[in-house]
């Protein structure tokens, strides 16, 4: 796989030189792992409307979703060697990249309300966050939501008590690791397109995802039970190639940024109704019995996820989870 990249990567080295120059429209490659009616989804779908009615045709975006041409693993790297010049990968995809400091989101109930969240992300935390990635040839330039995590499994899922023992699928994030193994669980690594098999055949016998994912990837037809945890947050960084986006004409490049700027206005606008939609769906097919945590029960899952934050301290950084603290305290 790597040398398929490493070829399709010269290739568009050659695409990328001097775009300013070309007649023909500027290509935009956006691949991600997640279906086309995902909060994701819909949110590429429309800066690829807007990208290409605000710069009069000079962009063309070709959008790849359902992992059609890399899997998690496979895509920032993609990225890196200009393969493809825009992703929105989960923000767990940085920390293997070596910015660990994106891991501060998989911590579970680190943020006291959505509007909490936003005000980090929407604030200079998120900003720093993004300016991170400059050294890794990679520009940020939005998060996008997606929602809140629920835990799912074949068993009753009530209290931490209940994952002894469990195989649960994550990210690769040592933050889920560690979560996972605070709630007494085996986590196992596995991309995002092979879950569903994976649940299906018993390799693992749970995971975490907000609804929406759960329901487009059909995983509520192979697990039986789940817990409405709201424990964690999946959230995505839309980043683009710095040596291609850096390489645009100052014109396209203003365009695209209200494109993108626009595009996740109507995101983050939607991914709660498409959580919302999708947790109805499920619960009315009957193949999923959720379970609404009573307030002793979610004390308990907070209780079990606390001491994750000071496992991973040295990893994320204290200074960055006190940041954040502080603004979730502060925020309604």
């Amino acid at each position: 796989m790597k040398k398929l990249i490493l070829a399709a990567a010269s290739i568009a080295a050659l695409a990328m030189i001097g775009p300013a120059t070309a007649q023909s429209p500027i290509i935009i490659k956006f691949s991600h792992v997640v279906a086309s009616d995902t909060p994701k989804g819909k949110g590429s779908e429309k800066f690829k409307e807007l990208a290409e009615k605000y710069t009069n045709g000079k962009v063309k975006v070709e959008l790849y979703p359902n992992s059609q041409l890399y899997k998690d693993k496979e895509e920032v790297e993609a990225l890196q060697l200009g393969t493809v010049q825009m992703l929105a990968p989960s923000l767990a995809k940085f920390g293997p990249l070596g910015v660990r400091e994106f891991e501060v989101f998989d911590l579970p109930y680190i943020f006291s309300s959505p509007n909490a969240l936003h005000a980090v992300t929407r604030g200079p935390i998120g900003k720093d966050l993004l300016a991170k990635l400059d050294a890794k040839g990679i520009t940020g330039l939005a998060y996008w939501d997606n929602g809140l995590k629920i835990m799912s499994a074949n068993k009753p899922l009530k209290t931490p008590d209940d994952m002894l023992g469990l195989k649960m699928r994550i990210q690769s994030s040592k933050v889920l690791e560690a979560q996972m193994k605070a709630y007494g669980a085996v986590p196992q690594v596995i991309a995002f397109s092979e879950v569903y098999q994976a649940l299906q055949t018993g390799v693992v016998d749970g995971t975490e995802n907000p609804p929406s994912n759960m329901y487009t990837q059909k995983m509520h037809e192979v697990q039986k039970y789940a817990a409405i945890t709201n424990h964690g947050y999946i959230g995505y960084a839309v980043i683009v190639n710095k040596k291609f986006w850096d390489g645009l004409p100052a014109d396209i490049r203003d365009q695209l940024t209200k494109a993108m700027n626009d595009a996740t206005e109507y995101t983050n606008s939607i991914a709660q109704k498409e959580n919302d939609d999708a947790f109805a769906a499920m619960k009315k097919s009957g193949k999923t019995d959720f379970h609404v945590l009573t307030d002793a029960e979610r004390k308990a899952w907070v209780d079990a996820s606390k001491p994750v934050w000071k496992e991973m301290s040295s990893r994320v950084g204290q200074d960055l989870i006190d940041q954040i603290l502080k603004v979730s305290a502060t925020t309604n």
